[in-house]
């Protein structure tokens, strides 16, 4: 008989048994089922060594493979209210935002960091699809609208990274106003004459996909990123046809001219780099020479 699994009480079992390595000390490669250790995935940028599969990537860690120095200054965001509709499903709206935030450490879907990109001022915003799925609500929206606002005023390009399941539904009507107010703020940009640049990740879908992640000067895409409006398996169901292999998936894309050109993730610094020096008309180790803009901190929130 064992002693420690028939006659210690449970609490005290789990305990002695409990298991000594992280739970994540590997992952499996949803393209070949390869196991490969979690350290090696995350020292090359969250791509599979051998198969090349894109893993999402958190809003931190992607900031950090972007800017000089892995430093940057983080941009604040105007508060919005908290579960506006008083929405709940099968948990309270409320309880899912605070779910989330314990879950990212991110206080909405939306990360925007501000610094240098080869001695290039620039402003970015990422997209972490493990809050709520990157859906777009108010606070997500506010993000947008805030880091094109930043780059018009200190005249830098705005690089988005989009990574979306669409719109956040628990907030109706006011999730949908997003999509015409980031359109505004793109606009502003554009006026200025100042580059924006958008990176369509895995997945880049619905309402998203129907703003702002479209209407870049320039798009680009992570290799087999699925992009679009509406899911291959609703359209399906829709038009009652069989799609064909690889649709919606980066390179169909840019086949047909949906997108710019399609980067490995280890590349995109370097490409990135250069298309903000060419549609700036920056020289090449002048940049360096500039001094950063100085970003205003942000105005604490009222008591």
């Amino acid at each position: 008989m064992n002693w420690i699994s028939n006659v210690v009480r449970p609490k005290i079992r789990n305990f002695l048994n409990r298991r000594e390595s992280p739970e994540n000390l590997w992952i499996k490669c949803p393209e070949t089922g390869q196991l490969v250790f979690y350290k090696d995935v995350e020292a090359n940028q969250f791509v599979i060594p051998v198969s090349n599969y894109h893993m999402r990537m958190s809003a931190t860690a992607r900031l950090k493979s972007l800017f000089d120095g892995e430093t940057w200054i983080d941009i604040g965001v105007p508060e919005v209210a908290i579960d506006p509709l008083k929405f709940r499903d099968q948990k309270r709206y409320a309880d899912r935002l605070k779910d989330a935030r314990t879950k990212t450490g991110m206080t909405d879907a939306i990360k925007l960091g501000f610094g240098k990109l080869e001695d290039l001022p620039v402003v970015i915003g990422v997209q972490d699809f493990d809050f709520m799925g990157g859906s777009l609500g108010m606070a997500a929206g506010e993000a947008v609208v805030k880091g094109l606002e930043t780059a018009v005023e200190k005249g830098t390009p705005f690089i988005m990274f989009a990574a979306s399941g669409g719109a956040r539904m628990q907030e109706g009507i006011l999730s949908l106003m997003q999509l015409p107010r980031t359109t505004v703020a793109v606009e502003r940009l554009r006026e200025r004459q100042k580059p924006y640049i958008v990176v369509l990740t895995n997945p880049t879908t619905g309402g998203v996909t129907a703003s702002y992640a479209m209407l870049g000067d320039v798009h680009i895409a992570e290799p087999s990123a699925l992009i679009g409006f509406a899911g291959p398996r609703v359209i399906e169901q829709t038009i009652r046809e069989k799609l064909p292999s690889g649709f919606q998936r980066a390179e169909y894309l840019k086949e047909h001219g949906m997108v710019d050109m399609v980067v490995h993730r280890h590349d995109l610094r370097g490409v990135l780099a250069s298309i903000c020096r060419v549609l700036t008309k920056a020289v090449p180790g002048t940049a360096a020479k500039r001094e950063m803009p100085v970003l205003a901190a942000p105005a604490p929130a009222p008591a």
